[in-house]
């Protein structure tokens, strides 16, 4: 009876969201991580933008870190502005990374 009571109660508790979701992100960096060619890094691309555009965590917001990473990367493919926008966005969604990006920031001007 006990038993049957536990199982009862357990299948209604609600079901919890994680704090971001990440998509293909990991599969995506592995991949340009060990073969940097361009189709994965077209495809990490892909990956940031689905992760910054569609998250559907409990947040609702980007994760820590992937607008600053995402930031670094388009700076190594010579996309300066749309870079320097992603750094920006990092420190506007976390403060506390300023000190950070900021360092970034100050090596590309």
């Amino acid at each position: 009876m006990v038993l049957l009571l536990l199982a009862a109660l357990g299948s209604c508790a609600p079901q919890v969201l994680p704090l971001y979701t990440w998509g293909s992100y990991e599969q995506d960096s592995y991949n340009y991580l060990h073969k940097a060619n361009e189709e994965s890094i077209q495809a990490l691309l892909l990956a940031y933008q689905e992760v910054i555009e569609n998250q559907e965590g409990s947040r609702e917001t980007t994760p820590p870190g992937i607008c600053a990473d995402y930031g670094f990367l388009l700076l190594q493919l010579d996309r300066v502005a749309e870079g320097k926008a992603m750094l920006e966005k990092e420190i506007e969604l976390y403060p506390e990374s300023k000190v950070f990006v900021d360092r970034i920031l100050k090596l590309i001007e």
